[in-house]
């Protein structure tokens, strides 16, 4: 199927092919027709399936453009407001279509002027309710869209979202996505929502099947070891690295970056500024690593990212799902990687039996294994070079001093130099410790309950504003972070990567 053969408007199809969109995914294919039909739907669907397309066409397809706020969209959090109001815009921009983002931690004013000029709505719970109830905003959509709804239920938005809906009475049609339906979202749609079909994307779609996913088993005390160790395996051309805690976060990010890498932390402790400017570094390759809460694990879209690394497990498997959605979009293949203490094993099983899919427990190389791999990428890196005429003098002018054969393996000394593996020989369990673990987890033995490594959940209401994010800690440090520049090792360190 392509998306041409649902008869959308010229100006969305000319959207569409600019995008780069061919087949729809298969929530888009099930719920585009229906809500083409006129109807309300409820659709169960993970991160990183296309939802925004999914809605945001049929609607766009079927809006008047008369200059009134035609389509509300509300959603969890600010990252994902600005991500849906980005793809709305581009979807929509053949159209004309204007769209404004309201959520908390920008000044009210602002954000009030771009609703009366807009068409499309996407909002956070607190500030919208905010908004409507002390009738600052005055608006009457015909489309209503929840997304994320469970996410919303979670971080304690749904009296906010029954409010909600008492102002917008008129609407012709309620949409509802949703990577999961517990008792309280059933109810709620069954309120909001009239007659509603029902689309569902299988648990054997919760994941995508391109995302290579394996974890690693280290002592709580060799995480940072294993995750630098990795890295230099993998050697990642931009990566997310996702941690439980703000404090993690801070910590790590000025870890990486006291190791060479271009690595900035994000959370929802930061001020909005700095966290638009964080994404808009990552976005642009400025950043090769993000070090996030799950606040950056539903709806950052970032193109290019090959591997998500787990620095810890997150709370629940719907979290894991939308951490590694992250990477492997857009029918790219990505990796997910997952660093784990025994104590987590009973969290890792969950995760596997929620999703339907085996998680590949692999043992973290030594040096020697980095120092082949490197060794195989320099000599590909070698035979794919181009010679710059430049070079040519250098080369000449040296032969007086150094037969080529000499020559050419002190080059090759120095690239090799530039990937030196230092910590420790070997980090984390060995096969046979995996395997005894494996084993005694299957029996109902070890693990700690619940998984969260001693770490409690806790919820940050800041300055008054409404829209929150789930876990504590302190601010970013916001440190400085090298950019890359042509040879990823090179840029590192100047010459010796020098980062253990």
């Amino acid at each position: 199927m392509k998306f041409t053969d649902f008869n959308l408007k010229s100006e969305l199809n000319k959207a569409i092919e600019a995008a780069g969109f061919v087949e729809p995914s298969p929530v888009q294919k099930d719920s585009i027709p229906i809500v083409l039909a006129g109807k309300d739907i409820v659709a169960q669907a993970q991160t990183g399936t296309g939802k925004t397309a999914a809605f945001g066409l049929p609607l766009l397809n079927m809006m008047k453009c008369d200059g009134s706020v035609e389509m509300v969209v509300i959603v969890p959090t600010r990252e994902l407001a600005m991500q849906v109001s980005d793809e709305l815009f581009k979807f929509g921009k053949f159209l004309n279509i204007k769209t404004a983002t309201v959520y908390g931690g920008t000044a009210y004013a602002r954000q009030i002027k771009h609703v009366e000029s807009a068409s499309i709505i996407v909002a956070t719970p607190g500030r919208f309710l905010d908004l409507l109830s002390k009738k600052q905003i005055t608006i009457d959509p015909r489309f209503v869209v929840l997304d994320e709804a469970d996410e919303m239920m979670d971080m304690g938005f749904l009296d906010d979202i029954k409010d909600i809906f008492n102002y917008l009475k008129n609407r012709e049609q309620t949409l509802m996505f949703s990577a999961t339906m517990p008792l309280p979202i059933k109810k709620l749609a069954e309120k909001v929502l009239n007659e509603p079909a029902f689309v569902t994307v299988t648990k054997q779609e919760m994941t995508n099947a391109k995302i290579e996913q394996s974890f690693y088993v280290v002592e709580e005390y060799e995480r940072d070891d294993a995750l630098i160790r990795l890295f230099d395996y993998k050697d990642p051309s931009k990566a997310i690295v996702f941690c439980k805690m703000k404090r993690d976060v801070d910590r790590l990010a000025t870890y990486l970056v006291a190791q060479g890498y271009a690595a900035k932390g994000l959370h929802g402790d930061m001020e909005q500024r700095q966290r638009e400017e964080v994404i808009r570094a990552f976005k642009s390759d400025t950043l090769e690593v993000l070090v996030a809460t799950d606040v950056a694990a539903r709806g950052l879209d970032v193109k290019g990212v090959s591997h998500v690394f787990n620095y810890q497990l997150p709370f629940d498997s719907e979290s894991y799902v939308h951490r590694i959605g992250r990477t492997g979009r857009g029918g790219m293949e990505g990796k997910a990687v997952s660093i784990v203490t025994p104590a987590e094993f009973r969290s890792l099983q969950k995760i596997q039996k929620d999703i339907g899919v085996k998680i590949e427990s692999r043992i973290i190389p030594n040096k020697e294994a980095v120092k082949f791999k490197a060794i195989d990428g320099i000599k590909a890196d070698i035979a794919a070079q181009e010679i710059d005429e430049s070079v040519i003098e250098i080369i000449e002018s040296m032969k007086d001093q150094f037969d080529l054969s000499t020559l050419t393996y002190k080059l090759a000394t120095i690239l090799l130099k530039q990937n030196n593996v230092k910590g420790k020989d070997n980090i984390g369990k060995t096969k046979k410790d995996i395997e005894f673990l494996l084993e005694r987890a299957l029996k109902g033995g070890g693990g700690s309950r619940g998984g969260r490594g001693g770490h409690s959940r806790s919820r940050n209401r800041s300055g008054g504003n409404r829209d929150r994010n789930r876990s504590g800690g302190s601010r970013s440090s916001g440190g400085d972070s090298r950019g890359r520049s042509g040879n990823r090792s090179a840029s590192r360190s100047g010459g010796d990567r020098g980062r253990r």
